[in-house]
């Protein structure tokens, strides 16, 4: 079983209340026994909710104390963040996973890549917050074009 931001599985929970679905994505999503999660939900956030983006580093930066999340119009987001990271740890954890398969370039799932807090669409290098708490934990965590390129990551 791996963990999967809900979005990508078609839960309406993006902060714009949509989701990230595709259907091309179908088949890969049918082999893959999921559990889907919104870490910015289980923080405690609404939908729809403010944008935001990490400022002053990545999801690492967030988890030692030296970035914040900041909402597009104002607003610090951090600790709603931080608990929606740590709910979806122990979640992982208690249910053995050690996958994640993650909406690419989000403030709480991105991997590798997010925006840098300008609100710009400008990206830099670096995680987001659940998904850097996730590695320190040693879950491996892939971006959604994963379902595209090779179909299933192995558990």
């Amino acid at each position: 079983m791996i963990l999967l931001s809900a979005c990508l599985g078609g839960d309406n929970c993006k902060y714009n209340g949509g989701n990230n679905y595709r259907p091309e994505w179908n088949n890969n999503l049918k082999k893959l026994e999921y559990l889907p999660v919104c870490p910015e939900i289980m923080g405690g956030l609404p939908v729809p909710r403010p944008p935001c983006e990490i400022k002053g580093g990545s999801g690492i930066d967030v988890l030692a104390g030296y970035a914040r999340v900041i909402g597009a119009y104002g607003g610090d987001f951090t600790d709603y963040f931080l608990r929606g990271a740590y709910k979806t740890l122990l979640l992982a954890k208690n249910a053995g996973i050690n996958t994640a398969v993650f909406k690419s370039r989000s403030p709480s799932c991105g991997s590798c890549k997010i925006y840098d807090g300008t609100f710009s669409s400008r990206l830099i290098g670096g995680d987001g917050v659940t998904a850097a708490l996730l590695k320190l934990h040693n879950i491996k965590v892939v971006d959604e074009e994963y379902l595209m390129d090779t179909g299933c990551p192995s558990e």
